[in-house]
């Protein structure tokens, strides 16, 4: 995850917990311009986590009335991880855990590299 408190002024609206916490450099909420109408922003969740396997980010994208677009999502995953290879998963509907009818994820392992099709293929 890039260093969220680094992220460039004016694109990003950092959104301060009821606590008065903000996150830290890897975690954090954020309110996005969505690439749609203007008055629709784009509500994001940004979380690393660590564990014994090595870890993962992860990036949750909202918004209140419909599903981030692909391109609303490609630049989430830019501004948040970079230029680099993510997913967005597609698990069987039993380990789905919905709790918002309009959101997206993206993760990244940290010390797995990702497998990827041929070039020709995509």
């Amino acid at each position: 995850m890039n260093n969220l408190y680094k992220l460039p002024e004016g694109d990003v609206l950092r959104v301060r917990h009821h606590t008065g916490e903000m996150g830290d450099s890897h975690n954090g909420c954020f309110i996005l311009k969505s690439l749609g109408h203007p008055w629709e922003i784009l509500r994001v969740i940004a979380s690393s986590y660590p564990d014994d396997d090595g870890g993962w980010d992860h990036i949750s994208v909202s918004l209140e009335n419909r599903c981030p677009t692909w391109q609303e999502m490609e630049k989430v995953k830019k501004l948040f991880m970079g230029d680099v290879v993510a997913y967005q998963l597609h698990l069987p509907r039993s380990d789905h855990i919905n709790n918002h009818p309009y959101v997206l994820h993206i993760w990244r392992p940290w010390t797995q590299v990702i497998p990827l099709p041929p070039k020709s293929y995509v």
